[in-house]
């Protein structure tokens, strides 16, 4: 069997991949914060400390009212926030 064949795969890894991160809007909600930034996610220990970008999804709902500031939402988790009564900065 040729050498290639018996070696293990190794290839090419993204150095953006590990930027940019996803989470889930039920997540920030059982967060005991009002205001949720990028610096309170990382002492919560949500996202790695690499991370410089958050998207934030709609998976989960909302009970209380939230200011997201800085963050990525996608169009359903912005109408979440906003029902809830929270409110995003840019």
């Amino acid at each position: 069997m040729p050498l290639q064949r018996r070696l293990p795969k190794y290839g090419f890894t993204s150095r953006k991949a590990n930027f940019s991160d996803g989470i889930r809007l039920g997540d920030l909600d059982a967060l005991s914060v009002g205001v949720i930034d990028l610096d309170i996610l990382r002492s919560e220990k949500l996202i790695d400390s690499r991370v410089r970008r958050i998207k934030v999804i709609l998976k989960g709902s909302v009970s209380k009212p939230l200011v997201i500031r800085g963050l990525l939402l996608t169009k359903g988790a912005r109408a979440a926030v906003e029902a809830a009564g929270g409110r995003v900065e840019e």
